[in-house]
């Protein structure tokens, strides 16, 4: 067992692929948003340390970094953006010893400027994503299906379950913050509140931002959750002019500049589109859908809590959805299986939209609709019926059938299978 691991260590599923990278590469590099737990994974796999973030550590590595890389290997780096240039340290400190595998981890909250280090580490350094807990992780699904199963055909028999849409609010509410494990839901609520104004008013001014734009620019992203919407919509939210006239909106490089800083912090993820062709365009061409890392967030800046949710159904499925997004990344992230896959959406000129296509190295796919609830389920099983004939269409591509037709939903009576050969699955059930 690694030196460093806290007794209260909570595993995560992104332990499995650390360790695999850990036996093939001379680093691995856990990214993710401040908070989320990668330090801690980090030391469950390290021997040694240093850390950045501290003035002792940032001012060892300033002055002398073959000695601050020195130590039990592996030996985390952690925070290394702190001092970006210390990756090119690591990375002459593995070639120097002959890319023997497992001799650093590092952890990063934040993408620093390319500038400031050298070499990409590409051939030694690993890349991992880190994102909050998803809900079998916190204990909150029993994990009896998997989607790796899914893909394999495994059948499972129906069984019965008892999410409430008042559990679901308060998950959505509480995100997977690891520190807001065993906690109320307002203190959780808290956690993400205080975490944003953290952002806002000093992540922000660091790297040049104005916090009030900040903060407006990520209102904007939460009330436009799981779309694509436009540069005129987010400007449009985000104008300050009292008319709100085309003159008074900000620049789309200042936008962009933005949604740049919250790609950097990690707080905002794309989905791209997708289609059956490898090589096909439409991949490239489809707008893709903006969706923040964790429902706590956008509902934090928002200002709603589990009551306002409930009362709310249009925006509870948005945040519904979002936490489903997070979850299906986690599981698709750390599954062995799932090694480079990709996740996406469909969408065509026809108006058929689904939610989730997850497809595989090896040409197999499957497809999920989300929903919140059981009297939404006849609907999502239209569109994947509907979907998965549209792709079979068309002869000339010999589009390969989908492993699995699914509707991820919240609250329901029972797991089954439909008539039409659609798995109804409650996200409290669901695991990689």
């Amino acid at each position: 067992m690694a030196q460093l691991r806290h007794e209260e260590y909570r595993s995560r599923l992104l332990d499995g692929p650390i360790d695999r990278l850990l036996g093939v590469f001379g680093a691995v590099q856990i990214d993710g948003p401040k908070y989320c737990g990668k330090t801690w994974t980090a030391q469950a796999h390290a021997n040694s340390e240093i850390r950045l973030d501290s003035k002792e550590g940032r001012a060892l590595a300033q002055a002398d970094p073959n000695v601050a890389l020195k130590g039990d290997p592996p030996r985390l780096v952690d925070e290394w953006q702190e001092l970006p240039s210390i990756r090119d340290d690591i990375r002459r400190t593995i070639d120097e010893a002959g890319n023997k595998a497992g001799r650093f981890l590092l952890t990063g909250s934040s993408v620093p400027p390319r500038d400031s280090y050298v070499h990409s580490g590409a051939g030694r350094i690993a890349r991992v994503r880190m994102r909050p807990l998803s809900l079998y992780e916190m204990g909150l699904s029993d994990g009896r299906i998997s989607l790796g199963s899914l893909f394999r055909g495994e059948p499972f028999g129906a069984f019965a379950v008892e999410p409430s849409l008042d559990t679901l609010a308060s998950y959505a509410c509480r995100g997977g913050w690891p520190a807001a494990l065993d906690r109320s839901t307002d203190v959780a609520q808290l956690i993400a509140q205080q975490y944003l104004e953290s952002v806002f008013e000093d992540s922000a001014p660091r790297l040049g931002k104005t916090p009030a734009m900040a903060r407006r620019v990520f209102s904007s992203l939460a009330r436009n959750n799981g779309t694509s919407a436009t540069f005129g919509t987010l400007a449009s939210d985000v104008d300050f002019g009292e008319h709100k006239t085309a003159s008074t909106r900000p620049a789309r490089t200042t936008l962009d500049s933005y949604l740049d800083f919250y790609r950097a912090l990690y707080l905002l993820e794309e989905l791209p589109g997708w289609d059956a062709p490898f090589r096909s365009k439409k991949r490239l061409r489809t707008k893709a859908k903006r969706y923040i890392v964790d429902p706590s967030l956008a509902l934090s800046v928002l200002g709603m809590d589990e009551k306002a949710l409930l009362g709310d159904l249009q925006t509870f499925g948005i945040m519904f959805e979002n936490m489903c997004l997070r979850d299906l990344r986690v599981y698709v992230s750390t599954g062995s299986e799932f090694e480079g896959a990709q996740i996406g959406y469909y969408c065509d000129d026809r108006g058929l939209e689904v939610d989730v296509v997850i497809q595989l190295r090896d040409g197999r796919w499957g497809c999920i609709e989300i929903k919140l609830s059981e009297d939404k389920v006849m609907q999502g099983v239209a569109q994947l019926t509907a979907f998965s004939k549209r792709i079979a269409e068309n002869e000339a591509m010999r589009n390969r059938p989908p492993s699995f037709l699914a509707v991820l939903l919240g609250r329901t009576s029972f797991a089954r299978t439909t008539p039409e050969g659609v798995h109804v699955l409650p996200i409290t059930s669901l695991t990689a």
